[in-house]
């Protein structure tokens, strides 16, 4: 039983993301009764989180008004903004917010997602760390006119955003670690590929920097590489990856080890506390544990957990996919991809597809600028010829079947 006093929700979720919006909507495609409210610390209700760094710069026919999900429209959930829980009482079934408002919940879904990185320096509106709606806003109003922005990261964000800022008329500068741009990720010849469109584009490069810290010069920033060079410009966008917000799954006494630990209807060690999106670990059919922080998991595991919390007894089965788009270059993936594993490489029909080798089994699986049927891609992954060599030819476009 709920106190009277508090406001109660059969389904609360801790987290405005796109996994919550998919769990919202699935929810009430198996009960239309049941309340739900969304507790998020973001300004703006859920949104499409991809768009922010790929279609709202490249497709002129997609805008802001098409990002936002609508979540509290179109399933009646109640969404409350700029809301952050402190803490969960599990014993009570309840949790705190920063206010100390309290509510209470039949259910409990964390999908808290993920804080990007930062870096040491002074407050300032140009220094993005790249994630919400409204650092896409910041930087829209701060590209363009011949601003010379500063990318700091060679992971999606800051690919990405380096890419789709130079074709938005904007001077980039892209810092990254690595000696070819994602060369820990894709074949050589691939990354040189891939490093070569940046610098066609007309994409300033500085490879084998790390950024240390950043200050500020009259209306300038300056960022400083670990080697001690500097580099000024008018904004900064950090693309320097994200870590899982775990604390509150934490504090709460939950099993946690890189990711909350679910089973695969995505319970947690409480059974009615479920996880999903970035924050969960979960049993991959084929990979075994995994914690995935990208938009495929986040809509899958949304859809299946909210079916679950709503009665369903199915597992989860599925096996997500990543991918990202710069210039003319396509890829998508599934699996480990390091380029310190052996590589098998395939170049069929106009594109390219690696296989990623260990003990001569493929543990990921690269497709560039390829398209092919991902169930096929998937059946390679969890049935492999036995020799690897056999690999030649397996996964073709789509189009030549």
């Amino acid at each position: 039983m709920h106190k009277s006093n508090e406001t109660y929700y059969d389904y609360l979720f801790i987290g405005g993301g796109i996994a919550a919006a998919y769990a919202a909507k699935s929810i009430r495609k198996s009960d239309n009764k049941g309340s739900i409210g969304i507790l998020s610390s973001d300004q703006d209700g859920p949104y499409a989180r991809p768009a922010l760094s790929k279609r709202l710069w490249t497709d002129d026919d997609y805008s802001v008004e098409d990002v936002p999900f609508n979540t509290a429209e179109e399933t009646d959930s109640d969404i409350m903004l700029e809301t952050v829980v402190t803490s969960i009482d599990r014993q009570n079934k309840t949790v705190t917010t920063h206010d100390g408002t309290t509510l209470s919940y039949g259910k409990l879904l964390l999908a808290t997602g993920s804080e990007p990185r930062t870096l040491k320096g002074p407050e300032d509106d140009h220094v993005i760390a790249f994630r919400t709606f409204e650092d896409y806003r910041k930087l829209r109003e701060f590209s363009g006119k011949d601003q010379h922005v500063i990318v700091v990261g060679g992971g999606y964000i800051g690919t990405e955003l380096a890419a789709n800022l130079k074709l938005n008329n904007t001077q980039v500068t892209l810092i990254y670690p690595q000696k070819v741009l994602n060369d820990n990720r894709f074949p050589l010849e691939l990354a040189k590929e891939y490093e070569e469109r940046y610098r066609q584009a007309g994409v300033t490069l500085k490879n084998t920097s790390r950024a240390a810290s950043y200050s500020k010069n009259g209306d300038k920033l300056v960022l400083k590489l670990e080697n001690g060079e500097t580099v000024e410009g008018d904004t900064l966008v950090l693309g320097l990856g994200a870590k899982p917000r775990l604390t509150l799954a934490k504090d709460a006494g939950l099993e946690v080890d890189n990711g909350v630990i679910v089973d695969d209807y995505f319970r947690t060690s409480d059974p009615d506390i479920y996880a999903a999106g970035d924050i969960s670990s979960y049993p991959d059919p084929i990979f075994g544990r995994k914690r995935i922080e990208h938009v495929d998991h986040a809509r899958k595991s949304g859809t299946a957990v909210g079916k679950i919390m709503a009665g369903s007894d199915k597992p989860y089965d599925y096996t997500p996919y990543f991918y990202s788009d710069v210039f003319d270059i396509s890829w998508m993936a599934y699996g480990a991809l390091d380029s310190r594993l052996q590589l098998l490489i395939d170049h069929v029909d106009d594109g390219t597809v690696v296989y990623y080798l260990k003990e001569d089994k493929p543990v990921g699986i690269l497709l560039w600028n390829i398209n092919p049927r991902l169930g096929k891609v998937k059946e390679v992954l969890k049935n492999p010829p036995s020799h690897s060599d056999d690999l030649h030819g397996l996964i073709r476009d789509r189009n030549s079947d």
